[in-house]
């Protein structure tokens, strides 16, 4: 005689625990990696004891010489580049939080000339970005302080 099992066995594979680990290991390297800003391009940023950290912009302005300005990753002569931050001044929502102004982050190479660094401040001046922070290196502590 043969008896009927009531119970029948169940072979389903219970997914919801593979995904919680997945979704941890997602989190865990989006928050570890770091992201490259510019990359190609040879700064040799200058150093400074009371930098801080900055927020990402949506635009970056790299000099590196006259003839070698980058706006995001799209290189422009100086002349150039006036036109440029015009068509991207439109584009960037003014910060309400401060006051309504453009921000933008400048990294300059360490052997640009003051000269060509104020022209670029007054092109940004110009057009509309106000909030301008400049980036540097943190500056290591010297031993015994």
């Amino acid at each position: 005689m043969q008896f009927r099992r009531r119970l029948k066995p169940e072979a389903q594979v219970d997914l919801i625990p593979m995904i919680d680990v997945i979704f941890q290991l997602v989190v865990f390297f989006m928050v570890s990696s770091t992201f490259i800003t510019t990359p190609g391009i040879a700064l040799d940023l200058p150093s400074s004891s009371s930098s801080e950290p900055v927020t990402m912009n949506r635009l970056v302005v790299t000099v590196v010489g006259p003839e070698e300005v980058y706006l995001n990753r799209e290189q422009y002569a100086l002349e150039d580049l006036e036109e440029a931050l015009a068509a991207h001044a439109e584009e960037i929502p003014a910060d309400e939080e401060r006051g309504g102004v453009r921000s933008v982050v400048i990294e300059a190479d360490r052997d640009v000339t003051y000269e060509l660094m104020v022209t670029v401040l007054d092109m940004l001046r110009n057009n509309g970005f106000r909030a301008v922070n400049l980036s540097t290196l943190q500056q290591q502590n010297r031993q015994g302080e």
